[in-house]
């Protein structure tokens, strides 16, 4: 017996052995994300003593294998026995840490720097130290790449001996001969700054800085200058000038875009970092070069952080730095060849507005604003748009229709309708901008004059248009506004425009609400079930379908049932085709209460639900059942009770069928 218990207590290593060896890759992939499992069955000390060795000798595998591999150790502290135990997972992790394949070696130093913080001091010199010695002086680059992101985990807990030791091991790594180790180092320099002493920082981080930054490959070069960013926040302001600014003019005129590109996107956080005075000196003219930049990704990223870099300047002279300075550049960028500059400063100019005040945005920012509202790229223009409530805070309203709009009215005459498409897409968020009051003086014209465009998109474009405004500014505005105008486009010559208006009461019937579709829309609906023109019949019946769900019962049973029916009769095989689709297909009318008619009520698991169709006797049979059987279909009712009806439901109880398996017909006589 206890041979047949040993037997079984090695069952669940023995499986993950059999499906790690297994052919197929999602097996062995299965078994890798179950190793908690494994480990929970097997014990906290045979995990230690079976499970990981077997782990750290068997890692040849698919690289997805691999990452679920190290993302798991790093969780398995617990499952070892505690942090007593946990230097047991550094093997297999290590191991890790110096495969080919990147995702799998930063997942492994990920876990390896999670773990590290349960290491006691004691065992974090014994034992996580050593690891990282062993990885930093690797013979494959690619331990050395790890190497790098472990450093500054340790660095703060372990003696002054060992920190020299950490420290000569991280200047080599900067100094390696490969530029995939250089460049981790570079990425790892500010964090490794920041744990340590100021006065090692002087002495080493910065030598190790200006090497990084005038390093021969340029992606080495632009990682130095993210740590820039985290070197210059740790020093003291007289430090800066002499230690840093140095290379940082440098790294801002550097022959390489990519390097100039991160000097530009990094511009906010160094701007902060080295404070007012240099910024004045020494930023503001590097700002400037960037802004006239001669690649296009560069000046796009300086061009989306000019209100920031604006925003930060000093306030004694920062609209003096602004006009004289910044705005030429600005000014320059506007009419860009490339779009994605024009773009970039199109999101942020209108910010401006706040920061120069009033005047200056009258004189100054307004004309630029103009131009960008009339630029080809519809970025630019939508960019413009949703920023203009910037602007109406300092200028007013007034101001604003008086210099802009005019420039928007005119792009929504634009005789390229792709340019009018595009005005009136961005229709709704202008209004949210400018308020109803003014959209109802300005704009509210131009709106409905769109719903009789020539082009038919337009005229589609409009009417959700139309939707959105009445969700924006309400019902009430919507019976007042735009209900009547809607409404008068029914007695148009043009058929195009008298189907707009169907089109139209189909997208405000919801937003509008019950009583405004059932006393003002509705009648409109049903007289143009007269209509001569064939496309406008059946688009009758499309609409009384659509807005079926919106009426009341008694509006549906003795207004749209009988125009319906009549229209089911029409000569034209459409009308007849989408009338009977309104019937069949989604509306169900209700009976006259003193009419005997089937009554059917509908269960879900076992309990019945709040909903009933009606189905007059006089209705076909066929009809009746198409209904019971379209509801079932559609809701997932699990059984029906049919009864009959004399004023008020009786429920035969051997009138009860259940579905599936079988769907049977009922023909009650």
């Amino acid at each position: 017996m206890a041979g047949a218990d040993g037997d079984d207590s090695l069952y669940p290593i023995a499986v993950l052995i059999d499906e790690l060896r297994n052919e197929d890759v999602q097996l062995r992939l299965n078994s890798i994300k179950k190793l908690s499992t494994i480990a929970l069955a097997l014990g906290v000390e045979r995990t230690r003593t079976e499970l990981l060795p077997f782990l750290t000798d068997t890692i040849y595998d698919e690289d997805e294998v691999l990452l679920a591999l190290a993302e798991q150790l790093g969780n398995f502290t617990m499952l070892v026995g505690g942090p007593e135990y946990v230097h047991c997972l550094l093997p297999p992790l290590e191991s890790l840490a110096t495969v080919e394949e990147t995702v799998v070696r930063d997942k492994a130093v990920e876990s390896l720097r999670k773990i590290s913080q349960e290491h006691s001091p004691v065992d974090l010199e014994v034992h996580f130290e050593p690891l990282v010695k062993r990885l930093a002086s690797g013979d494959w680059f690619t331990s050395r790449t790890s190497a790098c992101g472990l450093f500054s985990v340790c660095y703060p807990r372990v003696s002054s001996t060992v920190k020299a030791e950490i420290r000569q091991h991280f200047r080599t790594l900067c100094s390696d001969d490969t530029p995939m180790v250089r460049r981790a180092a570079a990425s790892k320099l500010g964090e490794f700054a920041k744990v340590l002493e100021l006065d090692y920082v002087k002495s080493d981080i910065i030598s190790l800085f200006t090497a990084l930054a005038s390093d021969e490959q340029d992606s080495v070069r632009l990682l130095a200058v993210e740590a820039c960013v985290s070197i210059a926040t740790l020093l003291p302001q007289e430090d800066l000038e002499t230690l840093v600014m140095p290379t940082l003019r440098q790294a801002a005129e550097d022959k390489s875009w990519r390097v100039r590109y991160m000097v530009a996107d990094k511009f906010s956080e160094l701007q902060k970092a080295v404070g007012p005075e240099i910024t004045k000196n020494d930023l503001v003219p590097a700002f400037q070069n960037l802004l006239k930049d001669c690649e296009a990704e560069v000046r796009a990223a300086a061009a989306n952080k000019v209100k920031e870099f604006c925003e930060n300047l000093p306030e004694d002279s920062r609209e003096q730095i602004i006009m004289t300075h910044i705005l030429p550049c600005v000014k320059e960028l506007v009419s860009d060849t490339n779009q994605h500059v024009k773009s970039a400063l199109a999101s942020v100019i209108m910010g401006l507005s706040t920061i120069l005040g009033k005047d200056n945005t009258v004189e100054h920012l307004l004309p630029l604003f103009l131009a960008q509202l009339k630029d080809e790229c519809p970025e630019v223009r939508l960019n413009i748009i949703s920023n203009l409530d910037c602007v109406n805070e300092v200028i007013g309203i007034r101001q604003l229709s008086q210099s802009l709009l005019p420039a928007i009215v005119e792009l929504a005459e634009d005789a390229k309708w792709r340019v009018r498409l595009a005005i009136i897409e961005y229709m709704p968020l202008l209004a949210g901008q400018l308020g109803v009051e003014f959209f109802d003086e300005k704009l509210n014209t131009l709106c409905m004059a769109w719903l009789i465009d020539h082009v038919y998109a337009i005229r589609e474009a409009a009417t959700c248009n139309l939707m959105k405004l009445v969700e924006k500014f309400g019902a009430e505005w919507a019976q007042n506004t735009i209900v009547p105008k809607v409404l008068g486009m029914a007695n148009d010559p043009n058929y195009l425009h008298r189907m707009t208006t169907l089109f139209c009461i189909n997208a405000l019937s919801e937003a509008c609400g019950q009583d405004i579709t059932t006393k003002q829309m509705l009648p409109v609906v049903l007289k143009m079930s007269n209509d001569q023109v064939a496309n406008v019949r059946f688009n009758v019946a499309k609409s009384l379908q659509k807005i079926g769900p919106v009426l009341d019962s008694n509006a549906l049973q003795s207004e749209v049932k009988p125009v319906l029916e009549k229209l089911a009769t029409d000569t034209d095989m459409d009308v007849k085709y989408f009338a009977q689709e309104a019937i069949s297909g989604k509306l169900v009318f209700p009976p006259p209460a003193a009419e005997t008619s089937l009554y059917v009520r509908f269960y879900r698991s076992g309990k019945p639900d709040d909903h009933a169709v009606f189905l007059s006797s006089s209705t076909v049979l066929s009809l009746a059942l198409h209904n019971v059987l379209w509801c079932w279909g559609g809701y997932g009712w699990d059984c029906i009770i049919v009864g009959l009806e004399w004023g008020g439901p009786v429920f035969p109880s051997n009138l009860v069928f259940f579905f599936p398996p079988l769907v049977q017909y009922f023909f009650l006589k």
